[in-house]
């Protein structure tokens, strides 16, 4: 019997390959990564810093020991270079690996922005454990950290590095940070809160350049304003990774296409998490993953199931301004209805029948996320 096989040993992967363990034990399993195939939690990189976790603390499991866990093969630091899908198998190397069934669990890359300067090329991205072990090495000793892009992320890792003691430059050129998750009123209590911890915002303008200075980098915006720095971290968002399978002929768009069942355009291959694009849409949020996982396993076990989503808030995870954010569907019709504090921001999005489509909150606003979580619509129904 050929295995079922999963490229991609994150979230997505791991989860999928436990749920289906659940259901089935014996059908051979084989766990492909182009990494390290540890498993950990990715949403605890970016607010480490401040709580001293060391990266080898985050790994919850060697890949052994998940190999043992899942009765799998788990093969790390290994990269795929074709799927054949006529013929149900991969090429890595010289060598040939036959599937039954194929996930794609690939995740997605960081965006690199075109940036000038001899320093350029030293912009760091933390996407994975290795990134992440590789950014506090080279933090150790440092002092400031300039970071392009307010988003999610980057306000993560904003508010755990200003609450490790390290001076914090933010450059977007929005208008304020989670600009396109957070009404004006929102964004900027998230603002004043984070700068109150110390963190030094830079809006309305880009990165030009990283040119290298000494020890350190030199940042030069587009404004012409300039920054010394230690280091340049950049969190400008994800790109869903799509090569491999647009090769193989796999259906693409923004990610790999997926339907109700995450079945690709490809026989006997599915897809999942970050890189995938689901009935339209891309959801690179834990709580999307396990849904989704749950219901690939089902399938893979002989018991086709589609997947539904159902509202499913993101906890952005800045302390110094706890914010919960469920965005209206792209499209949706409505208007924002905010409702501002000295202490928080209640963001409710509400469609012309006055239902509720989606919400923002932000400080002691957080806790109206159990009441108003029941009437938001699902994702996916």
């Amino acid at each position: 019997m050929n295995p079922i096989v999963i490229i991609g040993s994150g979230l997505a992967g791991y989860n999928t390959a436990k749920e289906l363990r659940k259901l089935d034990t014996a059908t051979p399993l084989i766990i492909i990564a182009a990494d390290s195939a540890r498993f950990y939690s990715k949403p605890m990189l970016s607010n480490a810093i401040a709580s001293k976790k060391a990266p080898a603390a985050i790994a919850l499991n060697t890949p052994e020991q998940m190999a043992t866990q899942l009765n799998a093969t788990v093969r790390a630091n290994t990269r795929i270079d074709a799927i054949d899908t006529a013929a149900h198998t991969l090429k890595i190397g010289d060598e040939t690996l036959s599937y039954s069934k194929l996930v794609l669990a690939l995740g997605a890359d960081q965006i690199r922005l075109p940036i000038e300067g001899s320093g350029a090329d030293a912009i760091q991205t933390v996407n994975d454990l290795d990134e992440y072990a590789h950014f506090r090495n080279t933090l150790e000793g440092k002092k400031h950290v300039t970071i392009i892009g307010a988003g999610l992320i980057g306000c993560e890792f904003a508010n755990d590095l200003a609450a490790g003691g390290y001076t914090v430059e933010v450059i977007d050129i929005a208008a304020l940070p989670l600009g396109r998750l957070l009404p004006a009123e929102g964004g900027t209590l998230l603002k004043e809160k984070l700068a109150a911890l110390g963190v030094q915002w830079h809006f309305g303008t880009g990165v030009k350049s990283v040119d290298s200075e000494g020890s350190g980098y030199r940042v030069t915006l587009d404004n012409g304003t300039t920054l010394t720095t230690d280091l340049v971290l950049s969190a400008v968002g994800l790109k869903p990774r799509t090569a491999i399978a647009a090769a193989a002929g796999i259906k693409v768009n923004r990610g790999i296409v997926a339907d109700r069942g995450l079945a690709t355009s490809a026989p006997d291959v599915y897809t999942l998490g970050d890189c995938a694009e689901i009935e339209g849409l891309v959801m690179p949020y834990v709580m999307p993953i396990m849904h989704a996982a749950r219901a690939l396993a089902q399938t893979l076990a002989g018991k086709p199931v589609q997947v539904s989503f159902p509202a499913m808030p993101v906890m952005v995870k800045t302390p110094a301004c706890p914010t919960i954010v469920s965005p209206p569907a792209a499209g949706a019709a409505g208007n924002w209805q905010v409702e501002a504090s000295a202490d928080g921001v209640k963001s409710l999005y509400v469609g012309g029948d006055g239902k509720l489509l989606g919400f923002a909150l932000n400080g002691a606003a957080t806790a109206e996320r159990p009441k108003l979580l029941p009437q938001l619509p699902p994702v996916l129904a």
